[in-house]
C-alpha cells in the first residue's frame, strides 16, 4: 500500500495557489493509500511569526483540509508539533546531510538574500533536514509537492541512499509527485512571481470576500495583444489565468485556449472569476462550518495519535540502526 505525506506551512493566509496546487488534489490521494497530511507548524518558526497568528493559521489550515474533502477516517490530519518524533529524528538526521548541500538549496538562497545575514536562524538553513525527517518518518512513498519543492524531495532521496548504504534498509525511498496543471499559480499583479501569501493585491486569499476575489481577477495584469493563448514568456498574465481556469474546470490548457478563441479579455476574465467563485464559495461555507463546530480539535487529536504510532516505529528503527540504546 502506498503511504502518502504532504503538509502546508501556516505562515500566512492560504491563497488560491495553495488551493489549486495542494488542497484541491489531496482528496484524490486519500483514495490511493494511507495519507498523512499535516500542518507544518515547526517549519513556521524558521522566520519570525506572531504566536496568535501561528495558532490561528494552524487551525485555519486544518479546517481548510476538511473543507477540501479530506476524510479523517481515510486520512490522518495532525499538527507537526504534536508528534515529537519529527523533532527527534531531525536531531539525528542533521548529521547525515551536509552544509554544502543545504547551502545550495534554492529556497534558502532566495529567503536569506532578503534577510540580515547576521540574523538568519539555524532553522532556516537546516529547514530541509526537518522536511526530510517529516517524509521518512512515515515511510512515505508518494510526496505531493509544488514544483518549487522537488529539490527538497531529491535531497531526501539522497539522504535515504546515504543512510541505507551505511546501516542497511532502514528508510523508505520517497517519490515527488507534481500535478501537471496548476502546480504553480502566479500573482495577479505580477505574473512573473508566485502567488505567495504576501501580496494583498495580487493574491486571492481563501478567506477573501467573494466580491473581492472577483475584483482582483478583473484587475489582473494582462497585455495589449487581446489574444487568449498560453505563452508563459510573452503573455504571463493570460497564461496564469488560463492555468487557473483549466485547473478549476479539470481541463487541459489547450481546451481552455479553444474555449476562449476570439474572446476579448473582459469576457475571459469574467469566466475565470465565475470559475473561481463557483469553486471557492461552497468551499468557504464548509470551512466556516468546520471551524466553528469544534470538530477541528477532535480531528487533530485523532490524527496525531495514528501519526505517533507510525513515526515512533520508524524512530525505533533509526535508534537501533545508529546505536542509540
Amino acid at each position: 500500500m502506498e503511504r502518502i505525506l504532504s503538509g502546508i506551512k501556516p505562515t500566512g493566509q492560504l491563497t488560491l495557489g495553495n488551493y489549486i496546487g495542494a488542497l484541491k488534489n489531496f482528496k484524490a490521494f486519500q483514495e490511493q493509500g494511507e495519507c498523512f497530511i499535516f500542518i507544518a507548524d515547526l517549519h513556521a518558526l524558521t522566520l519570525p511569526i506572531e504566536p496568535e497568528t501561528l495558532r490561528t493559521n494552524s487551525r485555519d489550515i486544518a479546517a481548510f483540509y476538511l473543507a477540501a474533502g479530506l476524510d479523517p477516517n481515510k486520512c490522518n490530519i495532525f499538527l507537526q508539533s504534536h508528534v515529537s518524533a519529527h523533532a527527534e529524528l531531525n536531531a539525528i538526521m542533521q548529521n547525515y546531510l551536509y552544509m554544502g548541500e543545504l547551502s545550495r538549496m534554492t529556497q534558502f538562497k532566495d529567503k536569506s538574500q532578503k534577510l540580515n545575514k547576521e540574523k538568519i536562524g539555524l532553522g532556516l538553513f537546516a529547514y530541509p533536514v526537518l522536511m526530510a525527517s517529516d517524509i521518512v518518518l512515515y515511510d512515505a512513498t508518494i510526496v505531493p509537492v509544488g514544483d518549487d519543492q522537488i529539490q527538497h524531495v531529491e535531497l531526501t532521496r539522497d539522504l535515504v541512499k546515504r543512510f541505507n548504504n551505511r546501516y542497511g534498509d532502514i528508510l523508505i525511498m520517497p517519490k515527488a509527485v507534481v500535478t501537471k496543471v496548476g502546480a504553480r499559480i502566479m500573482s495577479l499583479s505580477d505574473p512573473t512571481k508566485k502567488m505567495s501569501k504576501s501580496d494583498p493585491k495580487g493574491d486571492i486569499f481563501l478567506k477573501d470576500d467573494i466580491n473581492v476575489m472577483r475584483k482582483k481577477i478583473m484587475s489582473a495584469v494582462t497585455d495589449s495583444e487581446a489574444i487568449v493563448k498560453f505563452d508563459r514568456e510573452n503573455k504571463p498574465g493570460i497564461s496564469n489565468l488560463l492555468t487557473i481556469y483549466a485547473s478549476l474546470k479539470g481541463i487541459s490548457i489547450e481546451d481552455a485556449e479553444k474555449e476562449f478563441e476570439g474572446a476579448n479579455y473582459g469576457t475571459f476574465k469574467r469566466a475565470v472569476a465565475d470559475a473561481v467563485i463557483a469553486e471557492i464559495e461552497p468551499f468557504q461555507k464548509r470551512y466556516f462550518e468546520y471551524l466553528n463546530s469544534g470538530y477541528v480539535d477532535e480531528v487533530l487529536e485523532k490524527g496525531a495519535k495514528r501519526a505517533r504510532e507510525i513515526s515512533n516505529a520508524t524512530l525505533k528503527r533509526v535508534h537501533d540502526a545508529v546505536g542509540l540504546l
